[in-house]
């Protein structure tokens, strides 16, 4: 079965560095996982917050309220997907 890209992620502070994520990944972690992106967590639950990064532009959806605290201009990589092409600083 082949997977669909739905939007862009372009890393930012690594020469503009950017990845498909497809509609085969549940989150954005398992996105950079697959691309074989090193990005520290603990859980994939939204709890945690160890996966925190800056969404320097663009706008994600959570697939759950995350639990963890979450300031403005931040999302958590385990429990979010991008609404089109975003920005994040890792």
């Amino acid at each position: 079965m082949s997977t669909k890209h739905t939007a862009q992620v372009i890393l930012a502070g690594t020469d503009s560095q950017s990845i498909d994520f497809d509609s085969g990944c549940s989150s954005l972690l398992e996105c950079l996982e697959q691309h074989k992106i090193d990005v520290p967590y603990q859980c994939r639950e939204g709890y945690c917050g160890a996966c925190r990064a800056q969404l320097v532009e663009g706008d994600v959806r959570y697939n759950q309220e995350p639990l963890a605290f979450v300031r403005p201009g931040e999302v958590l990589l385990c429990c979010s997907k991008p609404n089109g092409k975003i920005t994040i600083e890792l």
